[in-house]
C-alpha cells in the first residue's frame, strides 16, 4: 500500500464518492478512446489505464474505497448477469458441455504449471498457489477465497492480487490489439479469452471489441472456470485436513450466484422476449449502454488497486512464473479450440 493515500471520510461519503470517482475516470476513459489510434484499446482498456497510472502517482484513496470496491465487485456482478440477455441458449446447449470441459484442462494446466515453475525457480509456493488458482479460475476473486484456506498472510495475497491484476489487464490489451491479426472469427476469439485471460473484467475487457456475441461466449466460457471455484475449494479444505491432521479448517466459502443470475437471464433473452414478452431494440441497445458503463467501473476499481511496488523482492520469481504461464495458457487454450 501506497503511504500517499487519501484521508478515510464517513461511510456514506465513502459509498458515493467511490462510485462517482470510478465513474469520473471511466467518462475521462470514453473520452480518450474516441481520440483516433486510441479506439483500438476501447473505453475500458482506456479507462483501466488511467485508474493503474492514478494509483501510481497519487496512491489509493482509501477514503473511497467503499465506493470503489462496490464497483468492482457489485457493478461487475451485475453486467455479468445482463450480458446473459444477449446469450443464445442454442449455443450453449451445444457448446456448454465442450467448455466445461476444457475449462478443467485449463484450470488444471494453470496450478500444476504455477506449482512446478515454483519449484523450479525456487519461488514462494504459497504465492505460486494463490497466482496458479487465479489464473486458472477467476483472478482476485478465487485468490480471496483460497487464502485463508491455504493460510497465506496478508502480504502474500496482496502480492498475489497485485500481480494477477497487473499481469491480466496487459494480456487483455494485448488480445485486444491482436484479435484482428487471428485466423478465426470472432466468437472463437470470444472463445479463447473467456479460456484464457484472469478476470471477468478482463475478459470482458478484451471480448468487447468483437461484438456481443464474442463476448457472451467469452462469458460463458469464463463463468464455467467460476463454476469450479467451490469445488475446489473443498479439496483444498480436504487437502488442508489432511495435511494438519486434528485440525479442522471450517472455511465457508460463496456460491458466485451471479453465474445463476446470469443463466436466467439468458433463459429470458432467449425463451421470454421476443417469444411471449415484445422488447424494442431502444430498451436493449440502453441495456447495453448501461451494462458497458457496469463493466467500465468495475475496471477502473481493478485498476486502482494495482501497486507496481508489490512486484519487489519475493514478488519476482512468482511473477516471471506467472507470465510463463499465462502464455503458455494462451498457446493451450488457442489449440484446444
Amino acid at each position: 500500500m501506497s503511504n500517499n493515500v487519501h484521508k478515510p471520510v464517513n461511510n456514506i461519503t465513502s459509498l458515493a464518492g467511490g462510485i462517482a470517482f470510478t465513474l469520473l475516470i471511466s467518462f475521462i476513459g470514453f473520452l480518450i478512446a474516441k481520440i483516433p489510434g486510441f479506439s483500438m484499446i476501447g473505453q475500458m482498456g482506456c479507462s483501466i489505464i488511467l485508474a493503474v497510472i492514478y494509483r501510481q502517482i497519487w496512491g489509493y484513496p482509501e477514503g473511497l474505497n467503499r465506493g470503489i470496491t462496490f464497483s468492482s465487485k457489485i457493478l461487475l456482478r451485475l453486467a455479468i448477469i445482463l450480458y446473459g440477455l444477449k446469450l443464445n441458449m442454442s449455443v450453449l446447449f451445444a457448446e456448454g458441455p465442450i467448455l466445461l470441459l476444457k475449462d478443467i484442462i485449463v484450470i488444471a494446466f494453470s496450478i500444476l504449471m504455477m506449482l512446478w515453475l515454483s519449484k523450479y525457480f525456487k519461488g514462494n509456493d504459497k504465492i505460486s498457489l494463490l497466482l496458479g488458482i487465479g489464473t486458472g479460475i477467476c483472478g482476485a476473486a478465487a485468490i480471496a477465497a483460497v487464502a485463508p484456506i491455504v493460510r497465506s498472510d496478508d502480504e502474500e495475497t496482496a502480492i498475489s492480487v497485485g500481480i494477477i491484476a497487473l499481469i491480466g489487464t496487459v494480456f487483455a490489451i494485448v488480445y485486444t490489439l491482436i484479435r484482428t491479426m487471428l485466423p478465426i472469427d470472432d466468437i472463437t476469439y470470444g472463445v479463447w479469452g473467456g479460456l484464457s485471460l484472469h478476470e471477468l473484467a478482463h475478459v470482458a475487457l478484451a471480448a468487447a471489441p468483437a461484438g456481443e456475441g464474442a463476448l457472451a461466449m467469452a462469458l460463458l466460457a469464463k463463468l464455467g472456470r467460476v463454476f469450479f471455484l467451490v469445488p475446489l475449494c473443498f479439496i483444498l479444505i480436504a487437502i488442508m485436513n489432511r495435511k494438519n491432521a486434528g485440525e479442522k479448517t471450517k472455511q465457508k466459502v460463496a456460491f458466485p450466484y451471479f453465474l445463476i443470475g446470469f443463466i436466467i437471464t439468458s433463459l429470458i433473452g432467449s425463451y421470454v422476449f421476443d417469444i411471449y414478452i415484445n422488447v424494442s431494440k431502444g430498451f436493449l441497445d440502453g441495456i447495453a449502454i448501461f451494462t458497458t458503463w457496469c463493466l467500465t467501473t468495475a475496471m477502473v476499481g481493478l485498476g486502482l488497486h494495482i501497486h507496481l511496488q508489490t512486484l519487489r523482492t519475493k514478488a519476482m520469481k512468482p511473477l516471471i512464473a506467472m507470465i510463463i504461464t499465462s502464455l503458455l495458457l494462451s498457446v493451450l487454450s488457442y489449440i484446444i479450440l
